[in-house]
């Protein structure tokens, strides 16, 4: 049972994987500033676009060491993102789930970092969730959004028209050089 509650915006990390705590909620994209600047500029989420998310505190035991803090995060929305093809909206989905090994400080979590493949932070009373959530969601946008097949035909650029037949530029040469010198 939970001593306490706990408020996502100011996590003590260290009591929620203690006590083993869970969080679920959602906020609004509109309040994400920078997932709100990868959305399409004519396709903008409004208040009822949200991001649902959870999160969740562990303690693991260790031999002959103190145990270690866990949290873990899973979060997703939609966003509509700029098409690469055709610079329309799309609608994409957004899902992260990451787990990451808390360290006392800076130079453990350094240490640890280098001699391990999992996520490793340094310790906090007052992570901001609403944060690492944003950044977990801004890792999994797309590299190239686009659509599977564009709602709208290509348009051509000039450049893609197909030229008229130019003549070589080095054909009045060869031709003087089989007339031969001028006399």
């Amino acid at each position: 049972m939970r001593s306490r509650p706990f408020d996502p915006r100011r996590l003590d990390v260290e009591a929620f994987a203690k006590e083993g705590g869970e969080l679920q909620g959602e906020w609004p994209l509109t309040a994400l500033d920078r997932l709100m600047d990868a959305a399409h500029p004519q396709a903008l989420p409004t208040a009822g676009h949200v991001a649902h998310w959870q999160a969740r505190g562990i303690t693991q035991p260790v031999r002959g060491a103190p145990p270690q803090t866990w949290l873990e995060i899973e979060a997703d929305t939609h966003l509509s993102l700029v098409c690469q093809r055709c610079l329309g909206p799309v609608d994409t989905a957004i899902a992260a789930q990451r787990r990451f090994l808390f360290a006392s400080d800076e130079s453990a979590a350094e240490q640890l970092d280098a001699d391990s493949e999992d996520d490793v932070l340094a310790m906090t009373r007052a992570l901001d969730l609403r944060t690492l959530v944003e950044d977990e969601l801004l890792l999994g946008l797309p590299l190239v959004p686009r659509h599977d097949v564009c709602p709208e035909p290509l348009p051509l650029l000039h450049d893609d028209e197909p030229a008229e037949e130019q003549p070589h530029p080095f054909a009045a040469l060869a031709a003087l050089k089989r007339r031969g010198p001028a006399r």
